[in-house]
């Protein structure tokens, strides 16, 4: 029922900053959680930031708590994440997934409804 494409990755020097987006489409968007997983090489998809449908509720991993920020726009149905203060070890391929009428956070990614193929985010030292 939805579809998700990320875009806004890129190579960027450490301490840099870089807008991601996922841009959905399809119907009942508005009651599916957002979240952004990434997954580095040899790594499980590690989850980033959570927005719920609403977007009253967000929720951000500790490793980068402070430096992102999730935020939805569903009139342009499109969610963003901010990253700033970026580090070599946020190296990885980001993805937004959907997952149904859930609270934050919501990290697993093998209960995503659906993904979007990913952009890769690269952070040199």
């Amino acid at each position: 029922q939805l579809q998700l494409v990320e875009s806004g990755g890129g190579l960027v020097q450490s301490g840099g900053s870089l807008r991601l987006s996922c841009a959905i489409s399809g119907f009942g968007s508005n009651y599916y959680t957002i979240v952004w997983f990434r997954q580095a090489p040899g790594k499980e998809h590690e989850g980033v930031s959570c927005v719920t449908g609403s977007g009253d509720s967000t929720h951000y991993a500790d490793s980068v708590k402070g430096r992102f920020t999730i935020s939805r726009d569903n009139a342009k149905n499109a969610v963003y994440l901010q990253m700033n203060g970026l580090k070599p070890e946020d190296t990885a391929a980001y993805y937004c997934a959907a997952a149904w009428d859930r609270d934050c956070p919501h990290y697993k990614w093998i209960e995503s409804d659906y993904w979007g193929r990913g952009t890769q985010v690269t952070v040199s030292s």
